[in-house]
This record gives structure tokens, C-alpha cells and sequence, in this order.
């Protein structure tokens, strides 16, 4: 590591996207960590001159402005583009954050909140939108694997989602197929996705998220549980309530770490109050 710094320029910024694409990381973390290593720039000015205490600070500003969580989150993309450029040691700890012991109420996305973002996509005629919104819940994929719900994989049940070097089997529900080929039809989309804009091109993840928080005042759900992620989550809730399978549901996932999946398999706050309740512990 030299002791002069490291210079951050937008040439630096671009090679460092091409090295993410030549590793074969997913579109959706491409974005994320240009976007993140972007506001990097932004924070510390372009061409400027970045050393440790740099960073310590931009980590100080984080924390300020955003969660713990988007903070580490933002934190790993920096590292990752510190590293990159051959600067380790200018890479910073995340912040300890305690294990959760059971779902936040006021992140989750319940079953009847669902149904109602649904029942408004479809009162406003985004047939679209509210037929996005169901394969995701109900195959628990991620947006980003959106396009590998096809034509074919509808006749067939199955799709082939391959991300991240890995391939899996998505089932898809029997009553959802009859509902993506019928639009599919309707649409004259023949082959290939079924979800792409009028241009032919995939969907776009931050035109779905305005798009499902455009739809919150009329289904009377908070815009803080409105997006993509947060189906593909009640989709994991619900399987592993029915099931109590976590090894089978990271399967399902697409998760290579177990624990990763065992976020889904806390209790809901509603339930861990009845269990405290229950205790009768208060005289």
C-alpha cells in the first residue's frame, strides 16, 4: 500500500466495474456496488486523494444519514472497490450489529398487505405489474431473476434460474402458469421473458419499486414495506411456517449459506409478545 494514497478517478470507478462483470457477479450487485463506490466519490470529490482516516470518515457519515445495516451494506461495496484498487488496508470494520430475535412489524410485508397490492395493481389496470408481483411471492425468486420466467419455462413449470455461476429449479405454481401464458398471449410475447418493457428489454428494478409504492395509498400499506425483496421474503415466511424446512427452503432461495436462510425462520414480533405474555411472570 503506498503512502501517497490513492487517487480516485471515474476511469478507476469503470475498471472496477468491468473487473465485477469479468467475476461473474450479478447484474443487480454490479449496480449497487458502482452506485455505492459513486456516492464514495461524491462524498470525498473526484480526483481527490483517499487515505484511511478518508474512509473512517465517510464511515462516520454513513452512519449518521442510514441504518446500520445499509451503512454495512454500503461499507462492502467500498471495501470491495478498495481492495480492487490495491488498497486493503484502507478497508474499514463494519458495525456490530446484535442478531434479531424475531421480525420487525414495521419492515414486514403480511399476507393481506400482499393481497392488496395486488387487488390495486389491478384496479389500476397494471395487469403487469400485479401479475410481477405474484410470480415473485409466489416462487420466491429475486427480481433480478425475472427475466428466466420465459414463455417456455410457463408450459413447462419449471424454470432453469442461472446466477451467480449456479443453476437451480424454480417450480412455478400451476395457476400462475395459466396466468403468465395468457398474458403472454395477449401480448404476443412468443417466446422468451415474459416480463419486459414494450422495447423488449428486462424490467427494470427501480421502475418496479416506484411502481409498487405508487400503489400504496390505494391499498392502505405503508411505502417502508413496499418492494420487490420484501415478496420474495413473505414467500420464505410462509414456506417455512408451513413447512419448517430451512435446508429445503435455502434450496428454494437460492442460497448457498444456510444462514443466510435463517433469517426467514424467526418468529414475527406478534408471536414472541404472546410467548413473553405467556410466561405470567408479572405478580
Amino acid at each position: 500500500m503506498g503512502t501517497k494514497g490513492l487517487m480516485l478517478e471515474r476511469t478507476l470507478v469503470k475498471r472496477f466495474e468491468d473487473n465485477l462483470r469479468e467475476e461473474e457477479k450479478s447484474r443487480a450487485t454490479i449496480e449497487k456496488y458502482v452506485r455505492d463506490v459513486k456516492d464514495f466519490m461524491r462524498f470525498t470529490g473526484e480526483g481527490s486523494i483517499i487515505k484511511k482516516d478518508t474512509v473512517i470518515s465517510y464511515k462516520q457519515h454513513l452512519i449518521k444519514e442510514h441504518a446500520i445495516s445499509s451503512t454495512n451494506s454500503m461499507l462492502a461495496a467500498v471495501n470491495c472497490f478498495l481492495r480492487f484498487a490495491g488498497y486493503p488496508g484502507y478497508a474499514v470494520r463494519a458495525f456490530r450489529v446484535q442478531k434479531a430475535v424475531f421480525r420487525a412489524r414495521e419492515q414486514e410485508l403480511s399476507r393481506e398487505e400482499y393481497i392488496r397490492l395486488v387487488e390495486a395493481a389491478g384496479k389500476k389496470g397494471d395487469r403487469r405489474l400485479s401479475l410481477l408481483m405474484q410470480t415473485i411471492c409466489a416462487t420466491g425468486i429475486r427480481i433480478s431473476e425475472l427475466p428466466f420466467i420465459t414463455v417456455e419455462s410457463a408450459d413447462s413449470r419449471r424454470a432453469a434460474v442461472t446466477l451467480k455461476g449456479k443453476t437451480r429449479t424454480v417450480i412455478i405454481p400451476t395457476e400462475l402458469c395459466k396466468k403468465l401464458k395468457c398474458y403472454a398471449e395477449e401480448n404476443k410475447i412468443k417466446s422468451g421473458s415474459i416480463f419486459v418493457t414494450r422495447s423488449g428489454r428486462p424490467m427494470d428494478r427501480s421502475n418496479v419499486l416506484h411502481a409498487m409504492k405508487a400503489l400504496c395509498d390505494d391499498a392502505g400499506v405503508e411505502k417502508c414495506k413496499a418492494f420487490p425483496h420484501n415478496l420474495r421474503h413473505l414467500f420464505a415466511v410462509t414456506y417455512y411456517d408451513a413447512e419448517k424446512d430451512v435446508v429445503h427452503l435455502a434450496d428454494l432461495l437460492g442460497h448457498s449459506n444456510i444462514n443466510t436462510t435463517r433469517i426467514y425462520t424467526l418468529v414475527s414480533c406478534e408471536t414472541m409478545e404472546q410467548q413473553v405474555e405467556a410466561l405470567g411472570l408479572v405478580l
